[in-house]
């Protein structure tokens, strides 16, 4: 087979941002993703930044255009009395966040990628790295290999390519568990704009995300108890929704993020617990400068190196402003984590 400009291992936002970005560039790209669609992920609260970056991908009119839930702001209970935290407003009014399924936000973007030309493989699972003279070249795969001039990685979590190059990361955080769930219905107080509130040692989320489904999640700063999850107290009256699960959200930064024929995206490459509120933005805006650095590579080979610092220095930066942001509104709890003082 032809070899591919780019393959890129993970369909989730990150993935499909990297895959738009090297479609919309005119190179010849592969995706593959493990898992069919839809598949269950959290993620639906969306800050307004979000717009022009769906806009910028192609696919605003399809997400914009839908039945979502818009809010202006959200409420916040923390070292204070409850108070509204908004958005902000120019002349064509107040800015909206946007309550959108992650399983629609997903299939919309890995659809749009697959119309531009990507060759989407689903479910198609990522075996091992291929590599020559210290260079990745592609992937194997569950269906074959898939040779690329670049792999951008897009894996989440799980950090596929760290883990077959031995890639290090570095933890800026004890482990933290986010717990989250759903419940059928929603509280009159929480019909109009989420809440963040302070809880002893935590935090919990709650959303309304659909006319009649509540998102909720739960942080706690210190080792959580993984055997007893429960619902938050407010949403304890209504029926649950599916299983509570878990989710891995402890901070941390890939040291090598870039590298000989590959890049690190979403997830993989840098991550912060939900209260950073920049999870899903993160995802798109690291897959589309991932997309533009690869480009450059291909059309000028001689700039590698420096594309390869820049996206590092460019994610680097990113995470070391959010992480500071995070520990100055985690030192303001009235309970705060206690592994914050070895920092001071």
């Amino acid at each position: 087979m032809k070899p591919f400009d780019v393959v890129v291992v993970g369909g989730g936002p990150a993935g499909s941002a990297a895959a738009i970005g090297c479609a919309q560039r005119g190179l010849h790209v592969a995706l593959i993703e493990r898992h069919d669609f839809p598949r269950f992920r959290p993620g639906e609260s969306l800050h307004p930044g979000i717009e022009p970056v769906l806009q910028q991908l192609g696919v605003a009119g399809q997400l914009c255009a839908q039945d979502a839930l818009r809010f202006n702001g959200y409420w916040v209970q923390w070292n204070e009395p409850l108070r509204f935290n908004g958005f902000g407003s120019d002349d064509k009014g107040p800015w909206q966040g946007f309550q959108i399924p992650r399983e629609t936000l997903d299939t919309t973007l890995l659809q749009h990628a697959a119309a531009l030309g990507v060759m989407v493989r689903q479910p198609c699972r990522a075996l091992a790295v291929l590599s020559e003279k210290n260079r990745v070249t592609g992937v194997r795969t569950d269906s074959g290999p898939l040779h690329a001039a670049y792999v951008i990685d897009a894996s989440g979590a799980s950090a596929w390519l760290h883990r077959q190059l031995g890639l290090t990361v570095r933890r800026c955080s004890p482990r933290l568990i986010a717990r989250y769930g759903y419940v059928r219905g929603c509280p009159l107080a929480y019909q109009h704009a989420p809440h963040l509130s302070a809880g002893p040692a935590g935090w919990t989320w709650i959303a309304r995300v659909q006319a009649q489904l509540t998102h909720w999640t739960h942080l706690a700063f210190e080792a959580p108890n993984l055997g007893h999850p429960t619902v938050p107290e407010p949403l304890q009256h209504l029926p649950t929704q599916g299983a509570i699960h878990g989710a891995d959200v402890t901070w941390r930064i890939s040291t090598a993020a870039a590298g000989g024929g590959y890049f690190v995206v979403g997830d993989a490459a840098s991550q912060l617990d939900p209260a950073s509120s920049h999870g899903v933005l993160k995802a798109l805006m690291t897959g589309m400068q991932a997309a533009q650095a690869v480009y450059d590579c291909l059309g000028q080979p001689s700039v590698q190196t420096s594309a390869q610092r820049q996206y590092k220095q460019w994610l680097g930066d990113w995470f070391e402003k959010d992480m500071a942001q995070l520990r100055r509104f985690y030192r303001l709890h009235p309970d705060p984590p206690r592994w914050l003082a070895a920092d001071d």
